[in-house]
């Protein structure tokens, strides 16, 4: 059980593909260009930023219930990041959130959600109040599959961008160009939170406290957020809490 928990908490944000894919069920086909379209019609586009762009995740969240094929499709972001939040999951992981970041172009995942699926999504992001659901605009996403938009819904960290030695910290599992800071592995951001929280503890004790002892993890989670930088861009609209 501690080994499965350790694997579940520095996993993530989980294997992600190199291509777009389809979810349906269990089964994870490639996303095509010839039917991207009628894909994504009907569809609300919710950016995927951590997790939710692996496709084990969207099994976990979805493979056993009986809704319409998730089709996820790889994108270019504009002028973002994807970095750590000050949030720690109850599984244990040290969770990602979008943050603005000038110059950056960083690969990410669109989630075409139908209405069936939203319930669920919203469920599983927003049940702790750590995350808030939004559109943003005014900004650039180049497809994979030849879409270009300037919106899209996301959530929103209420926590906000955990800053370490002075600057937020990038996913090194999620690739992007011009990065403005080093980006860090799961287990690098872990051993950072490590050493500021409970430096004699055993790093596995450590990460298996996060996922089994609630009151372990929100005093880090406390002292992620004083050390936290909020999401601030003109084109946020907060759409529920």
């Amino acid at each position: 059980m501690s080994e499965e928990t350790l694997k579940l908490a520095l996993g993530y944000p989980y294997p992600l593909p190199a291509r777009s894919y389809v979810v349906d069920g269990t089964r994870v086909t490639d996303m095509t260009a010839d039917e991207a379209a009628s894909l994504r019609r009907g569809r609300t586009p919710v950016l995927a930023v951590g997790s939710n762009q692996a496709p084990e995740q969207i099994i976990r969240k979805f493979g056993h219930l009986d809704t319409p094929p998730i089709p996820c499709e790889r994108c270019t972001v504009h002028g973002f990041d994807s970095v750590y939040s000050a949030h720690v999951t109850g599984y244990g992981s040290i969770a990602s959130c979008l943050h603005p970041s000038p110059g950056t172009e960083v690969t990410l995942f669109i989630n075409w959600l139908h209405d069936d699926h939203m319930d669920r999504m919203h469920e599983t992001e927003l049940g702790n109040e750590n995350y808030c659901y939004a559109a943003l605009n005014g900004i650039r996403i180049d497809t994979e599959l030849g879409l270009t938009i300037d919106n899209v819904y996301f959530y929103c960290s209420n926590a906000g961008a955990f800053v370490h030695e002075g600057a937020p910290v990038p996913l090194s599992e999620i690739p992007a160009r011009n990065r403005q800071w080093p980006a860090f592995a799961q287990a690098d951001i872990q051993a950072a939170v490590h050493g500021i929280a409970d430096p004699d503890l055993n790093f596995d004790a450590f990460v298996l406290s996060s996922a089994t002892d609630a009151d372990a993890r929100n005093r880090r989670k406390a002292m992620m957020r004083e050390r936290a930088q909020p999401f601030a861009h003109p084109g946020l609209r907060v759409i529920r809490q």
